[in-house]
Parts: structure tokens; C-alpha cells; sequence
């Protein structure tokens, strides 16, 4: 498994930080990644694409679906909680079989990561807190209009609200992801990641960590002097 470096799934345990050899003050993100259980292994036989099912955190079998209860009896695993599939190149998806563990070590200080989660929900919002609109001017005659989003529509044509316009609504609560976000220490006998910086969704929050994938084109490139 030292070649497999493309995806892990994990919670978000909370953000502390650490201290480097220089004496930097450093914020990191502590998840928990892994272990996971391989649950399905999908080739690129008949056009199909080529992942890992994997699922992280085992439940109770009473809390499944019989459909989900079958798939996991189908794969001789326990049930899991959090169920994703990680996409992986033919090559690197050879010699991966159903039921094998991965854990947090496939991972290593320095690495760039890309995290995926479901961002904390904020409620109803306007659109200065959703969308950073500046407001009106806070004197010259305006009058309990300081908050507001101004004109939305044209004349008699269009005629309507175009799609797409920012306007108040539910803030938060979206899969989100964040992405080069650096490795800064792995602690194996935890399974647990440092990451540098903040990552999506709250404290307890299932997240998808992968391996980044501007900084492997981006390094690519110049390699290829491009």
C-alpha cells in the first residue's frame, strides 16, 4: 500500500496547533483518517471507471437499509457509517482487494491534499453576510435601506430575474472543498493527519481527503518546462 496516495476518508477532529523547528506557530486541522475498509473494488471493464469504495466508521446493522445491509453482507465487511468511493488510476488500483484496510499512513509530512466536506450551516442570511456585498452609504438621504440588495430586475423586457442572481438565502451547508492544503504531520499509531489551515464543516464532520491535483499538474508541468 505505499504507492496508494490518492484518497482517504476521515472526521474532522478539531484545529490546535503546533510548533516548527524554527519556532513558527503553525494552525492545523486534526482528522482522523481512517482506518478504512476497502468495500468494492471497480474496474474499467465495459467503459466503466476505475475507484475504491470505502467506508469509514463501523454502525450498528439495525441502522442499514436492506439494500446497504446486502451490499456490505456481499463484501464480508462490517456496515459502515460513511460510505465514498475515491477514483484511482488503473495502474494504482491493481493488487487492491475487498476487505483490506487503509489507513492514515498512506499519507506523509509534506504531501498536498485537496478536503472535501459539507461546510457548517449558517441559516438564513442576507447578502452582505452571503455574498459580501458593500451595502448603502450610511448617510446622503438613505433611509432604512442599508442592508438591502438593491434593484433586482430590468423594465418590461426581460421582464423577469435572471437565474443565478445573488439575493438573500440559505448560507452555508454545501459540499465544500478546500483545496493544496499541506500535511504537516502524520501520527500513524492514531491514524490521525495534521493539516495545515482549516478544512470544511464542523467539528465531528465525515470529510474525503485526496491527493491534490493542481499541485501534481502544476509540478508536471514543470517538469516539462512548460
Amino acid at each position: 500500500m505505499k504507492n496508494y496516495k490518492m484518497g482517504i476518508l476521515g472526521k474532522k477532529v478539531g484545529m490546535t496547533q503546533i510548533f516548527t523547528d524554527e519556532g513558527t506557530v503553525v494552525p492545523v486541522t486534526v482528522v482522523q483518517a481512517g482506518p478504512c475498509t476497502v468495500v468494492q473494488v471497480r474496474t474499467g471493464d465495459g467503459g466503466k471507471y476505475n475507484a475504491l469504495q470505502l467506508g469509514f466508521e463501523e454502525g450498528k446493522a439495525k441502522s442499514f437499509t436492506k439494500p446497504l445491509a446486502g451490499h456490505f453482507a456481499k463484501a464480508k465487511t462490517p456496515p459502515f457509517k460513511f460510505l465514498r468511493e475515491i477514483r484511482l488510476p488503473g495502474e494504482e488500483i491493481k493488487g487492491i482487494t475487498v476487505g483490506q484496510v487503509i489507513k492514515a499512513d498512506v499519507f506523509q509530512a509534506g504531501d498536498f491534499v485537496d478536503v472535501t466536506g459539507v461546510s457548517k450551516g449558517k441559516g438564513f442570511a442576507g447578502v452582505i453576510k452571503r455574498h459580501h456585498f458593500h451595502g448603502f452609504p450610511g448617510s446622503h438621504g438613505t433611509h432604512e435601506y442599508f442592508r438591502h440588495g438593491g434593484s433586482v430586475g430590468q423594465h418590461t423586457f426581460p421582464g423577469r430575474i435572471f437565474k443565478g442572481l445573488r439575493m438573500p438565502g440559505h448560507l452555508g451547508s454545501q459540499q465544500t472543498t478546500v483545496q493544496n492544503l499541506a500535511v504537516s504531520r502524520v501520527i500513524p499509531e492514531k491514524n490521525l493527519l495534521l493539516i495545515r489551515g482549516a478544512v470544511p464543516g464542523a467539528n465531528g464532520a465525515y470529510i474525503v481527503i485526496k491527493k491534490a491535483i493542481k499541485k501534481k499538474l502544476r509540478a508536471a508541468q514543470a517538469k516539462g518546462g512548460k
